[in-house]
């Protein structure tokens, strides 16, 4: 069953994203490129402030006013055939129905997405009969087999309830309720558990798992924590100040970083079974000004292997084989550490 190739169903080139602010541009975005593949969960790593979020914000058109797609493509593969949403109108009829029903959004904070006015089942309902022609009492029923799915528990009362009446946790599942409603074939879901405590984060991520593997569904995870990228992910991006810096499998990524920042990253986190002797490094240094960029390589400030030619230049993609990629002048000296 899961031999057929993982074909390519959402596919960004090149793009870029500037900001405009009281004159000024941050270039939030620099070139960036990557595929998600069906029934595959690429994870894109990276703190804040790198431009996850905003490589979320423009699949779903969703971007603020002063912004926009200076260059590059996303195009995404619909059953109809391709469509390039980058030169879809923000809020026009073509993106509206796309946005929802064939790609959905979880956000970080689940009370931005849910309205404190309606309750839970309204707002499900809503969703369900926006995109598909069915009456008000089979969407009703959806709703409460969603609840039920996502593990609310007495989903027939709840279903009644008004989002201040759920935990966060409860909230979770209903916002992941709604996004599921028309069972989209895109879900990107950013930093979707960054306000709930460990259990059911994990309860969170077994539930998209699921989701991944019975509806063949390509899922774009966007968060901090590399803790979360080894567990979730098939395919890895890694994303500082704008640029993805390196990408591949999580394998590729995780087993043998390339690029110095990957590798920072990695030794900052703590490593399950290690107990509490671990020595864990934090990254030296701090972000650079994203409107006053250095020229070179945006890392290099931090960087312990840089050498002249990165602070004058951004490195360019090296491919280093299957797909493994990473954007460092002197990746052979931090793969050979890093063994």
């Amino acid at each position: 069953m899961q031999h057929h190739t993982h074909e390519v169903i959402l596919e960004i080139k090149n793009l870029d994203v500037n900001f405009y602010t009281n004159q000024r541009c941050n270039k939030a975005l620099r070139g960036v490129s990557f595929s998600m593949r069906k029934g595959k969960t690429l994870c894109i790593v990276g703190e804040s402030g790198c431009g996850k979020s905003v490589t979320a914000n423009s699949i779903m058109q969703l971007l603020p006013e002063l912004s926009r797609i200076e260059s590059g493509s996303i195009t995404y593969q619909s059953k109809k055939g391709e469509i390039r949403i980058d030169t879809l109108k923000r809020n026009g009829q073509q993106m509206r129905r796309i946005r929802g029903k064939e790609i959905a959004m979880i956000f970080q904070d689940p009370m931005t997405a849910l309205n404190p006015v309606f309750t839970v089942g309204f707002q499900i309902d809503e969703m369900i009969r926006s995109h598909n022609a069915v009456s008000k009492r089979a969407a009703a029923k959806k709703s409460v087999s969603l609840l039920k799915d996502m593990g609310v528990s007495l989903p027939e009362q709840r279903v009644h309830e008004y989002p201040h009446q759920y935990s966060g946790g409860m909230r979770q599942r209903a916002m992941i309720a709604m996004a599921m409603a028309c069972s989209p074939n895109v879900l990107i879901a950013d930093e979707p558990t960054t306000a709930l405590d460990v259990t059911i984060q994990a309860q969170i991520f077994e539930l998209m798992l699921e989701l991944k593997v019975k509806k063949d569904m390509a899922i774009l995870l966007i968060t901090h924590d590399m803790g979360v990228v080894a567990e979730m992910a098939d395919d890895v991006a890694v994303m500082y100040m704008g640029n993805i810096v390196e990408s591949g499998t999580a394998e590729q990524v995780l087993a043998s970083p390339a690029h110095p920042y990957t590798r920072a990253l990695l030794l900052s986190i703590p490593v399950l079974g290690k107990g509490k002797n671990q020595k864990l490094e934090p990254i030296r240094g701090t972000t650079p000004d994203p409107y006053n960029r250095p020229p070179g390589c945006q890392f290099a400030p931090r960087c312990d292997y840089a050498s002249p030619v990165c602070l004058e230049q951004m490195p360019p993609e090296t491919d280093l084989g299957e797909g493994h990629m990473v954007r460092c002048f002197n990746y052979k000296e931090i793969s050979h550490a890093a063994r």
